[in-house]
């Protein structure tokens, strides 16, 4: 063992005892998000650096503790959620919110990624992370399962409090992802009728709509009960059912965030549905988080790496996010002879599976 005052060992104790206490991340990230702190510091833009205080006035007019406020904010600030702004004389400290912290300021349209943060934290999510080690010790069983009696879609359903929720996170996270896909993709030029499998809300084929106006008619399809609460949206139609029995007819089939909660035996049957269902040469497009093959410490990487295993606590054990090449092999599994991806987010790669 090295000297345990060289260099290495000292970054190497330091670096453990940052991950032993990194729950304090998401918790405090959750803590800002339920205060309503992004909105508060925002104010309609102007961003303005505020102190707890201030924040606190405008949060909580009862009263809370700054100083505690600011323990938060300070943690948070090193993990670039806000910028910390201290008075000459050192008086003060004000915070401001950076680029990640505007993603948590609501939008004219009531979104943003707060809903997401919200949704990832929720008790019954909570519970099932102690379990981990259970998906490598027993994988038939998620464990979420283990923590709530059933599987995670099945709980939400019985919960409308965490489906309205569910719907908001999506849409919170769908909007600037469609965006930046809508600017970068021209993949929906020349379809008449398209079908969002998993479709939620319908936002995601509310803004094709909008750009492509060749696709006259969209189908929004999801759960019975996930559809029965989706808006009306002109030029769509809601449709419930099961995707495991059968997915409408149409030119071609988008999805989002969808095959990686799912077993690669359970996303073959989905993609044969889907050729089922579209006609030669009609495709399908998938947005799905796509892992690199060698692993490293890039905020992209740790990202992805991370929603795996929240995949794997939360839906499926063996659900997971898959390389590109598994998911080509996938696509030629289920009757998908072309593929390609293109990377425009980073997070979401767009997967065109070609019938």
């Amino acid at each position: 063992m090295e000297d345990e005052t060289s260099e290495n060992r000292n970054q190497a104790r330091l670096k453990i005892l940052e991950l032993a206490n990194m729950i304090s991340v998401p918790m405090s990230l959750n803590a800002v998000v339920r205060l309503n702190v992004p909105d508060a510091i925002w104010q309609g833009g102007a961003n303005t650096p505020v102190t707890t205080a201030q924040i606190l006035t405008r949060v909580l007019p009862s009263g809370g503790d700054a100083e505690n406020l600011q323990r938060v904010l300070r943690m948070l600030t090193s993990y670039g959620v806000f910028a910390e702004h201290i008075d000459p004389d050192g008086s003060d400290r004000k915070y401001s919110l950076t680029d990640v912290g505007k993603t948590l300021v609501t939008d004219p349209n009531g979104l943003s990624y707060a809903s997401y943060v919200l949704q990832h934290h929720q008790d019954a999510l909570v519970r099932a992370w102690p379990l981990v080690s259970e998906a490598v010790v027993d994988p038939t069983t998620e464990p979420f399962v283990k923590a709530n009696g059933e599987p995670a879609y099945d709980y939400y359903g019985k919960k409308p409090e965490m489906n309205e929720l569910m719907q908001k996170a999506m849409s919170g996270v769908s909007v600037p992802f469609m965006k930046a896909i809508l600017d970068g993709y021209d993949g929906f030029k020349g379809v008449e009728r398209l079908v969002d499998v998993g479709g939620s809300a319908g936002d995601c084929l509310r803004m094709i709509l909008h750009k492509y106006p060749n696709v006259r008619e969209g189908i929004n399809f999801d759960l019975p009960e996930v559809v029965a609460r989706a808006p009306h949206i002109p030029g769509v139609s809601h449709v419930g059912g099961d995707m495991f029995k059968s997915i409408p007819a149409a030119d071609a089939i988008f999805m989002k965030w969808v095959l990686t909660t799912w077993t690669d035996d359970e996303c073959k049957k989905i993609m044969e549905n889907c050729s089922k269902a579209l006609p030669e040469g009609g495709k399908l497009i998938a947005c799905e988080p796509v892992l690199p093959k060698e692993s490293d410490d890039s905020h992209r990487t740790r990202a992805l790496l991370e929603g795996d295993i929240f995949v794997m606590t939360v839906y499926r054990a063996k659900g997971k996010h898959r390389t590109e090449e598994e998911f080509r092999k996938l696509g030629l599994s289920a009757g998908f002879p072309h593929f390609r991806a293109v990377y425009i987010d980073y997070f979401y790669t767009v997967l065109e599976f070609g019938k």
